[in-house]
């Protein structure tokens, strides 16, 4: 009963509002130095489809480097009910919605949609969207890369592109990504990393090594930027 109220229609409208009125704040109410720019403008500019990525610890308020005027942004939400709460936050801030999800090894008679969705990222992407997505997610382990944004970008042809950031006011979650929570009216930083291509026809060895580069900035840029603002460096937990 108690998950019922907490999930209801209102509750989730409410909650999720309240989300997305902070992100839009941080977005705005922060004094935001941007990192690697070079590498992101040529991208912009060509108008192409990208995939985005960043560590789900950081995950929701990734929309705050994005500018307005470029290629939409669009997230993969669950349909869970806390899927629900994340996609009123995001639609709020003018994020594209595509609803499903993995597949939990636990529960294999649940279908979650993740077929029909990882369709509609590859055409959203195709169409010069910018596919927003974190390749620890949802589960981790944490700051390491999985197989699905690679698996995106292999189709698509569409550049990755790592982007990390950290703001001086804010605090992290106990949780397994140790999600850090931004406070506005300080500084933060937010870092761009080198674009990541596959070639055409990839071996293993391509697809390994582009994983590995991601994972890689990903890593030192979010240790650069929490460093920058004055946090302890975060490191991955360790491989699986």
């Amino acid at each position: 009963m108690v998950k019922s109220i907490l999930f209801s229609g209102p509750v989730v409208w409410v909650v999720g509002g309240l989300i997305g009125a902070h992100m839009a704040l941080i977005k705005r109410a922060t004094r935001w130095e941007v990192r690697g720019r070079a590498h992101i403008e040529p991208i912009w500019d060509s108008g192409e489809g990208l995939v985005l990525c960043g560590w789900h610890g950081r995950n929701l308020f990734m929309e705050s480097a994005w500018p307005s005027g470029r290629q939409q942004p669009a997230i993969l939400i669950s349909k869970s009910r806390e899927g629900d709460v994340v996609a009123r936050a995001a639609g709020l801030n003018g994020v594209a919605l595509i609803r499903g999800s993995t597949q939990n090894v636990a529960k294999k008679h649940k279908d979650k949609g993740g077929a029909a969705a990882f369709r509609d990222m590859v055409r959203w992407v195709r169409g010069g969207g910018c596919m927003a997505i974190t390749p620890d997610g949802p589960r981790g382990p944490r700051q390491r890369v999985s197989p699905g944004a690679i698996k995106l970008a292999q189709i698509t042809g569409a550049p990755l592109v790592p982007v990390s950031w950290s703001t001086r006011w804010g605090f992290r979650l106990s949780s397994w990504d140790r999600f850090h929570v931004p406070l506005p009216f300080g500084r933060g930083v937010i870092i761009w990393g080198e674009p990541v291509r596959l070639p055409d026809n990839p071996t293993a060895e391509d697809i390994e090594t582009a994983r590995a580069l991601i994972e890689a900035h990903l890593n030192d840029d979010m240790a650069a930027a929490d460093i920058a603002c004055g946090h302890d460096a975060l490191w991955p937990d360790p491989a699986p």
